[in-house]
């Protein structure tokens, strides 16, 4: 499994570099690059084209390498097509870099909801439902039908992410079962504004 991490945002809403703002006492982005390598055998950190690259932790269960948008200004589906060409298994992750609190365990579910039922098709997306919403980040992707379909996108002019998965095949964890694992809900936390950053 290849876990692919969403660092190429401008961090406009926070006035700053948010993926280096300390959390727990490390930087945001080591946060969520810990969390995914404890559930994939490889991490992809995607950067902005232009972006310097940055620290990356250290001594982590699965090998992280950096990969770059090939365009400027385009997104997350941008960010999502870089990470998808440069994966290197048949299924991702797709998180994002400001996503501190994400639990290896809801990260595995997702991994193993791709196959559906047995003897079924499987499925391109997985990812958790909460109240009425499906949320973006995290899912699990199947690389060779998402990345396809993701590069169709990022030629057009809609590049929202829920406009891809709506082409796709997509399934649904419903949150009594993945908060099961995560009562609280952290793995769909992320930080936005100073505001969301805990004191301590």
């Amino acid at each position: 499994m290849t876990a692919v991490v969403l660092a190429g945002g401008r961090s406009t809403r926070f006035g700053g570099d948010k993926l280096a703002t300390a959390v727990a006492g490390e930087p945001l982005l080591h946060r969520a690059v810990r969390a995914v390598a404890a559930a994939a055998d490889e991490v992809i950190v995607v950067i902005g084209r232009d972006a310097p690259a940055p620290a990356l932790p250290a001594d982590l269960p699965a090998p992280v390498r950096l990969a770059r948008d090939r365009e400027l200004d385009r997104g997350p589906l941008a960010g999502l097509v870089a990470g998808l060409t440069a994966a290197s298994a048949p299924a991702a992750l797709l998180v994002a870099g400001d996503q501190p609190w994400l639990r290896p365990d809801v990260l595995r579910l997702l991994l193993e909801e791709l196959d559906g039922p047995p003897g079924g098709p499987g499925f391109d997306v997985v990812a958790l439902h909460d109240g009425d919403s499906l949320w973006p980040f995290p899912v699990a992707l199947r690389v060779a039908t998402v990345r396809p379909a993701a590069e169709a996108a990022l030629a057009g002019d809609d590049l929202r992410l829920f406009t891809l998965f709506g082409r796709l095949r997509v399934a649904r964890v419903h949150e009594s079962r993945w908060r099961a694992l995560d009562a609280e809900g952290a793995s769909l936390r992320d930080i936005d504004t100073h505001d969301d950053v805990p004191s301590r």
